[in-house]
């Protein structure tokens, strides 16, 4: 009995032995990806000297994918259609007088709920918006936070000031970009706290519109900013007018209004092009107090050049926050700014361990970004 299960042991031994040394070439579906790539693995005995990977075209036809170095056992094919079955053939050529190896494979790469390369997308996500939420809740609190001096912001007062002692009215311009445009959207938040001003001290103001759906948003903006005032009878639904779509025939229409009428303080706030320093330096002639704001950063040179304030970048966007204090815009403000002090830190921490030779926070934030 002895004797027997000693025999039986052997065999086994020797059975794991042919198990682990059997070649094989397997293909499978990358897991929690968008169903665009596919894992190659291969084993192979040592008596093997060189191999290569085939991929079978639409018609059937085997055309060589890679070409392993030593020592790889793995290959992840990329950027193909989900859904859609691939077939490859691995060719194993033996050393002189040893045996050459054909083995195929196949796999259907498939679309997953959950991409773990954008892992670290979700989890800024989460952080960002906990955030927002915690500033915005702390603010409607009573909790003041404190919003760095702007200003061009400022000088609205004294611009209305002086438009109110000279007779003259103020000109608006929400740039030249569509409703949709998120400079126009901030423009039009400034424009609501300059119409409220403006109603107070009953100066006039002009609001030029490019397109159509700005107009319509520009003009319910300025009716609520003087309901709010108190003085609805004041409002002038004319002084809020489309000119044209044309770029530059905006622009001209603009500038005869500043030569014609002469306002006393000019407002360039949103997107703006070419026709920037075109508009600013016509108004600088009539010696008006000009503000100029912007995130396109190619034009506010010229804005700095011929504008008496000027709102640099996302200060257009904290504008209305910082004119409002309304504590929804302000906590929303704060947690943006929370998620701009993380990104530094991430930055300054993965310097640090690159140079240290760790890459584990590189690789993770790397994939987020693939």
């Amino acid at each position: 009995m002895k004797r027997f299960l000693t025999i039986l042991l052997i065999l086994a031994s020797f059975a794991c032995l042919i198990a682990e040394e059997a070649p094989y070439f397997r293909a499978k579906d990358r897991p929690y990806d968008k169903g665009d790539a596919i894992i190659l693995e291969w084993k192979l005995p040592a008596s093997i000297d060189s191999l290569q990977i085939q991929k079978a075209d639409s018609l059937g036809v085997y055309q060589t994918l890679f070409i392993p170095l030593e020592g790889e056992t793995s290959f992840v094919d990329q950027d193909l259609t989900y859904d859609t079955s691939y077939k490859y053939r691995l060719l194993a050529f033996g050393a002189e007088g040893a045996d050459s190896l054909q083995l195929t494979a196949s796999a259907i790469t498939k679309q997953n709920w959950f991409y773990m390369d954008k892992l670290a997308f979700l989890l800024m996500l989460i952080i960002l918006s906990a955030a927002i939420i915690y500033y915005i809740l702390a603010a409607k609190r009573g909790k003041q936070f404190f919003i760095r001096r702007i200003s061009g912001l400022d000088s609205m007062e004294e611009a209305i000031g002086r438009a109110t002692e000279k007779g003259k009215p103020i000109l608006f311009v929400p740039g030249v970009a569509e409703l949709g445009d998120i400079q126009t959207l901030s423009s039009l938040s400034i424009l609501s706290q300059l119409a409220y001003r403006a109603a107070e001290y009953n100066t006039e103001i002009i609001v030029p519109c490019r397109f159509s759906m700005v107009l319509s948003a520009a003009r319910e903006v300025v009716k609520e900013a003087y309901l709010k005032a108190g003085r609805s009878d004041a409002f002038k639904e004319e002084n809020i007018f489309y000119l044209t779509d044309d770029q530059f025939g905006f622009v001209a229409g603009i500038d005869g209004i500043i030569v014609r009428e002469e306002p006393a303080a000019n407002f360039f706030l949103g997107s703006f092009y070419a026709e920037s320093l075109i508009l600013a330096e016509t108004g600088l002639s009539t010696g008006a107090i000009q503000t100029a704001g912007t995130a396109n950063a190619h034009q506010l040179p010229f804005f700095v050049v011929s504008c008496d304030y000027t709102l640099i970048g996302e200060e257009l966007f904290a504008a209305s926050a910082y004119l409002s204090r309304d504590a929804q815009q302000v906590g929303s403000l704060k947690g943006h700014d929370f998620g701009k002090l993380l990104v530094i830190v991430l930055i300054i921490v993965g310097v640090i361990l690159e140079i240290a030779g760790i890459s584990w926070l590189k690789t993770f934030l790397m994939g987020a970004g693939s």
